[in-house]
């Protein structure tokens, strides 16, 4: 596969270069020598990897996955191009139609050897439709069920599943405030949310002694506080998932920093997510996914597709499965929570918060 790509973007004044190539891969393949395969790789014009953010560069989620993935092929002669689609700070609609039409376009007049899109509005908006296209995709970050974009029919797309660590952050919440028994869930409208929502009912079904009494899928800040201020008195602890669209009276999306230092301010109750920036700006707790171990994930999945001539269809998604508890002890100390010190021997603990 390697060899036609390379051969597609040669004009016949590089046959020899061409020739050294086939030779070089050729004892690779009889001798069974990666290290050739990747010598073969270096000889020719860099390969080129495009990179689409589902969010933004600035973005620590974004940022990590890709400095990571970047690292798991720093050995190889690389050429990257990063598209930002920032939906994070602009989720309409058509805001996304247009960022993800500016991405394929960018696709095919670029023609990448591999394409890195993480987070599922790439998917959605520049990996979809490429269904009978030979350029290979690696995905990473992913909550949804791949299914969702017709993935699991698809012969060039293979990647990385961003799977929660639920069970093992309920049970960190419940060594921090043992009392937790009602729980209400709160998201923003964006599809993100529907992927973990579910998998967050499945593992709380598992759970006799835990009850989620609402989920609320909210479309403004506004919704948001009343509906914090009303659980006060009538739960035990909040799920904060999606925080990243909700409007403020302009229509415009309220920054999620703003939305969680609120939460800080006026809630009186224990909560949780999956993330750790959400711990970094208030929340109380999670078990957090590593965008590092998403990103070097990524990569490894690239090397196995631009390297050794892996086919994506060949290579199963996955999730990655260690996950890091985070903890905001300035937060456990609004509450007045005491923590066992071998729950915080066994975490990460952010002494103050981001704003202090």
């Amino acid at each position: 596969m390697l060899r036609c790509i390379f051969f597609d973007r040669q004009s016949f004044a590089l046959w020899p270069h061409l020739i050294a190539v086939v030779l070089i891969a050729g004892m690779a393949a009889s001798a069974g020598d990666s290290r050739a395969a990747e010598l073969a790789l270096n000889t020719r014009e860099p390969i080129r990897i495009l990179h689409v953010m589902s969010y933004h560069a600035t973005w620590s989620w974004n940022r990590d996955q890709f400095n990571a993935f970047q690292e798991s092929l720093g050995d190889l002669n690389v050429e990257y191009r990063v598209y930002e689609m920032d939906t994070k700070r602009r989720s309409d609609p058509s805001w996304k139609e247009e960022a993800g039409a500016q991405a394929r376009a960018l696709i095919d007049s670029w023609q990448p050897d591999l394409v890195y899109a993480n987070d599922d509005n790439a998917q959605e908006y520049v990996v979809r439709p490429y269904a009978r296209n030979d350029v290979p995709f690696v995905f990473s970050g992913v909550n949804a069920d791949p299914s969702r974009y017709g993935f699991d029919r698809r012969s060039n797309v293979t990647g990385i599943l961003e799977q929660e660590h639920i069970l093992q952050t309920l049970h960190l919440i419940r060594e921090i405030a043992p009392n937790v028994r009602r729980i209400a869930v709160l998201m923003d409208d964006d599809p993100t949310w529907i992927g973990v929502s579910a998998r967050l009912r499945a593992a709380v079904a598992d759970l006799p002694d835990l009850e989620v009494v609402s989920w609320d899928t909210l479309r403004t800040f506004e919704e948001y506080r009343q509906k914090v201020e009303a659980y006060q008195e009538t739960v035990d602890a909040l799920a904060v998932l999606g925080v990243f669209a909700l409007k403020d009276e302009q229509g415009n999306n309220t920054p999620f920093e703003e939305v969680l230092r609120w939460t800080a301010a006026n809630s009186r109750l224990p909560d949780f997510s999956f993330w750790g920036s959400r711990v970094e700006l208030g929340t109380l707790a999670a078990v957090a996914v590593s965008a590092q171990a998403q990103g070097r994930a990524a990569g490894e999945l690239a090397r196995e597709i631009l390297v050794e001539g892996g086919s994506p269809d060949n290579i199963p998604m996955r999730p990655t499965l260690k996950g890091r508890p985070v903890i905001s002890l300035a937060r456990a100390r609004q509450l007045g929570l005491d923590i066992e010190s071998s729950t915080l021997l066994n975490s990460q603990v952010l002494t103050k918060y981001a704003w202090e």
